[in-house]
């Protein structure tokens, strides 16, 4: 059985998905482009910006499953360019624990979704 996780705390999705479904104790995010879920609006005035709404709009989903990034056992980082991985990994950094950090992939792509420069997901547990 699957629980359809919402919030108004991050952006709406644009498309036939959602922004999060717990299936058991699992819970499973969409990937999180850097919209402003106050204004719509695309936060990219910088990377660092970027990074940050990215990891903000993620904070909220997993908060409506009632989990914290502490819940979060893997994460996929999809970028546009590797060349801007250590200026993301700093930001992203700052929302774990070094100890219990999730594993995690990092791939670089052709496009994203409104031609961000970063998306990630989560998967995270009870």
């Amino acid at each position: 059985m699957k629980k359809i996780i919402t919030t108004t705390k991050a952006p709406a999705p644009i498309g036939p998905y959602n922004q999060a479904v717990l299936s058991g104790n699992t819970l499973y995010t969409s990937g999180q482009i850097a919209i402003n879920p106050e204004t719509g609006e695309l936060n990219i005035a910088s990377l660092e910006a970027e990074t940050t709404q990215v990891m903000e709009n993620l904070k909220e989903v997993l908060a409506a499953a009632e989990m914290t990034f502490e819940s979060v056992i893997k994460t996929t980082i999809f970028i546009s360019d590797m060349n801007n991985f250590a200026e993301i990994n700093a930001i992203y950094g700052k929302y774990f624990n070094e100890e219990t950090a999730p594993a995690r992939e990092t791939v670089e792509v052709a496009n994203l979704p409104k031609f961000v420069n970063v998306e990630i997901s989560a998967i995270a547990i009870k």
